[in-house]
């Protein structure tokens, strides 16, 4: 899933360099096909830091709070990636 979004991210970047404008097909299928990829893969990192945070925080305090500012950050970054779509999908 990681792979689709940098693909399609790189596709999107190297047509906006060439020239292309942010509504042409060329640059926002793939950026909206990577934003929905990298999506699906933050989300599940998400879960997954979320859930090891509460199980860490018995054993070892430090360790899950070290991941729940892991799970802050990624709620900062599908906070920016939706927002990113949503420009995309302005265009």
């Amino acid at each position: 899933m990681s792979l689709v979004g940098l693909v399609g991210g790189a596709i999107a970047i190297t047509a906006l360099e060439l020239g292309a404008h942010l509504s042409d097909p060329i640059v926002r299928i793939p950026a909206l096909v990577a934003a929905v990829a990298l999506a699906v893969v933050t989300a599940d990192s998400l879960v997954r830091i979320w859930r090891s945070a509460w199980a860490w925080m018995p054993v070892n305090r430090g360790q899950g709070l070290f991941r729940l500012v892991w799970t802050g950050t990624l709620v900062a970054v599908l906070a920016v990636l939706v927002l990113a779509a949503w420009i995309v999908l302005q265009a």
